[in-house]
């Protein structure tokens, strides 16, 4: 063979390809900038339609307002509480120390209650109260009379006789008595007893 393959000696001259690892690591380092670009385009639209994280700012999404009640500490009255001169009171003594319903009964009086009748309790309840006294009333009377009465007595226990008739309510003395609430506290709860119950607080979250 002649011109620059021409073969002198015993050796053969290697034909070797050009090398070209230069232009394979431009092509890589080109891939590796697409690929970050494509990555970086994706995030992007993946915030746009999700907001971000926000759901309430994302494409196409909408949220309602979500709004909590928080009912008030206690109901309203269902009608207003009668004042003490609307309640006629029997005062019963229950107890062996003898004059302790008369001496109440006067300062119920004081107090702008009606009284009735004044003296000892029925066999029933005689000698058989060992706390402060028994408040009992008309099954109409549990939630008007009887909260009312009570007042006075804040550690009177409450009760309700299905057959009773009228509005006459019952104050019976118990072993435990020594007096009536102090008229001071007496009045504070009575006007708390009347105040209307705050109204129900709203809390608006959109």
């Amino acid at each position: 063979m002649g011109g620059q393959y021409q073969i002198r000696g015993d050796k053969y001259p290697r034909m070797r390809r050009p090398r070209r690892r230069g232009k394979l690591v431009v092509l890589a380092l080109t891939s590796v900038a697409a690929l970050g670009v494509a990555g970086w385009g994706t995030l992007q639209l993946f915030d746009v339609f999700t907001g971000g994280g926000n759901p309430a700012s994302a494409v196409g999404v909408t949220t309602g307002c979500v709004t909590e009640t928080t009912p008030s500490p206690r109901p309203s009255p269902a009608a207003a509480l009668p004042a003490p001169g609307r309640i006629t009171v029997n005062v019963l003594n229950a107890t062996t120390e003898p004059g302790l319903a008369k001496k109440t009964a006067d300062e119920l009086k004081k107090r702008g209650f009606k009284i009735g009748d004044v003296g000892n309790a029925a066999e029933e309840y005689d000698k058989k109260v060992k706390g402060t006294g028994v408040l009992l009333g008309p099954a109409s009377a549990l939630k008007t009379s009887l909260p009312v009465l009570g007042t006075q007595l804040a550690d009177a226990e409450r009760r309700t006789e299905a057959s009773r008739k009228g509005t006459e309510i019952d104050l019976i003395i118990g072993d435990a008595f020594t007096r009536l609430t102090a008229r001071a506290d007496a009045d504070r709860a009575l006007a708390a007893l009347n105040e209307p119950a705050p109204a129900p607080t709203v809390k608006k979250s959109c």
